[in-house]
């Protein structure tokens, strides 16, 4: 479900037919890109969404990156807005301040198209042609099934989960609950702790091992903390524990490829969304309905198919390390 409740759409199904390819490229469209970090994963939504926009000929004129700032990014669309563009892609990374941040470029007819977040208030689709976003329950029920998996469908694992109002990790994070829950009889989740400072993640883990050293898994809320709950594991000369996180990770995926406490790690496909958000704001260029709330498909990524799940999520080849390794 969106943030607003909507029903999902596949973002295979946001296609831009190729009888509108001509006119698209005839009409001299520009777009800005307006991200809210930089990082693997922002490159190959940027990847996804600028081969999309080549196609169409549609010139990118800025790409940029907020670092996580919400004021940066009021700064970056007020910057952008000079350069006129006929399409903004963004994440906004505060609800209200990027409500009024984003009030400008609503005002001008700029087609928005967000990834993930909506600002407050914004609504379908007068302010905005679409939310683009990770099919978010289908990578917490992967975790759920690659932890159960790698665990023999039976034992005991601890929940770190994100501990603040952010609707991608809170809707990945109850997804894995919810499916330990119902589809896994014999798991039971007997240790849960919140986390909102990545750094503090070994500390976590170390008293979660201090008081259930026996533990079958740990689900991590995604793979910056997870490199920290790893690090307690080794520390403890744990072997046995299984993780299962959420995030391309090449530490993390190490471990996994050397047969370490990894299980899986479960991502999202990047260069998908970008295609998928890119093609939404053509779609409402052209006056066509566009759904209100997209998703694109997550992948299981193992050891065994690391290679693939990499090209699958990022458009890019598997870091060399994952690929040479023993």
């Amino acid at each position: 479900m969106g943030p607003q409740g909507e029903t999902a759409t596949p973002s295979n199904v946001v296609a831009v037919a190729d009888a509108d390819v001509e006119a698209v490229r005839a009409g001299n469209h520009t777009a800005a890109l307006l991200w809210h970090d930089q990082s693997d994963f922002v490159n190959a939504v940027t990847a996804g969404a600028t081969a999309e926009f080549e196609r169409l000929n549609i010139k990118v004129v800025a790409t940029t990156s907020a670092g996580f700032d919400a004021a940066k990014q009021r700064s970056d669309i007020e910057t952008v807005l000079a350069k006129n563009p006929s399409i903004i892609l963004s994440l906004p990374l505060d609800p209200v301040t990027s409500a009024a941040a984003f009030e400008e470029a609503k005002s001008e007819g700029i087609k928005l198209v967000f990834l993930s977040n909506l600002p407050s208030g914004y609504e379908h689709p007068a302010d905005y042609a679409a939310i683009v976003t990770d099919d978010l329950f289908q990578m917490g029920k992967q975790a759920a099934d690659a932890l159960a998996k790698s665990m023999g469908g039976t034992g005991t694992v601890g929940w770190i989960y994100h501990d603040a109002s952010y609707y991608v990790t809170n809707q990945r994070d109850n997804a894995f609950k919810t499916t330990i829950e119902n589809d896994y009889p014999n798991i039971s989740i007997v240790a849960e702790q919140g986390i909102t400072d990545p750094a503090r993640a070994e500390e976590i883990a170390n008293a979660m091992l201090l008081r259930n050293p026996d533990l079958g898994g740990i689900y991590v809320t995604w793979a910056g903390p997870a490199e920290g709950v790893l690090a307690a594991l080794r520390a403890n000369g744990n072997k046995t524990t299984k993780i299962v996180t959420l995030d391309l990770s090449e530490p993390v995926a190490l471990d996994m490829v050397r047969g370490g406490n990894v299980a899986a790690i479960i991502a999202d496909e990047a260069y998908e969304l970008g295609r998928a958000m890119a093609a939404a704001a053509v779609l409402d260029l052209l006056d066509q309905d566009v759904p209100p709330f997209v998703v694109a498909p997550a992948v299981t990524v193992t050891a065994d198919n690391v290679a693939e799940g990499w090209m699958q999520s990022l458009h890019i080849n598997a870091p060399a390390s994952l690929t040479t390794s023993n």
